[in-house]
């Protein structure tokens, strides 16, 4: 598993609250939500970037919005709508170096986003 705090939310060396799991992916609240509804969904898989991301992992990469879309509804923010993002790198926001998908949504989104 990985060294990064999400790869031990993953590994459950470290607690979150957690809202879906399966076994190839864990989904959580994040700690500094930027809308009413923030979760973020990560593999179990250390993939540091989407820039690292093989051809053997789109099948997981198709079950990151798979879930986002399940937690979606789970959430009540699916009829209204909700947003869904993955920041590459530093200069896009990156700050934890494992993969992850941003939910967002309980709130009407702004266009451009960044």
């Amino acid at each position: 598993m990985s060294d990064t705090i999400f790869g031990k939310i993953a590994s459950g060396e470290v607690s979150a609250d957690i809202v879906y799991e399966d076994d190839d992916l864990v989904a959580f609240r994040d700690l500094h939500p930027q809308a009413p509804t923030h979760i973020l969904v990560i593999p179990r898989k250390p993939i540091p970037t989407l820039n690292a991301v093989q051809p053997e992992d789109a099948e997981l990469i198709g079950k990151l919005f798979l879930a986002a879309a399940k937690i979606a509804e789970q959430e009540g923010i699916a009829a209204s709508g909700y947003r869904t993002l993955i920041n590459c790198n530093a200069a896009a926001g990156q700050t934890v170096y494992h993969l992850h998908l941003h939910l967002l949504g309980g709130r009407p989104m702004q266009w451009p986003p960044g």
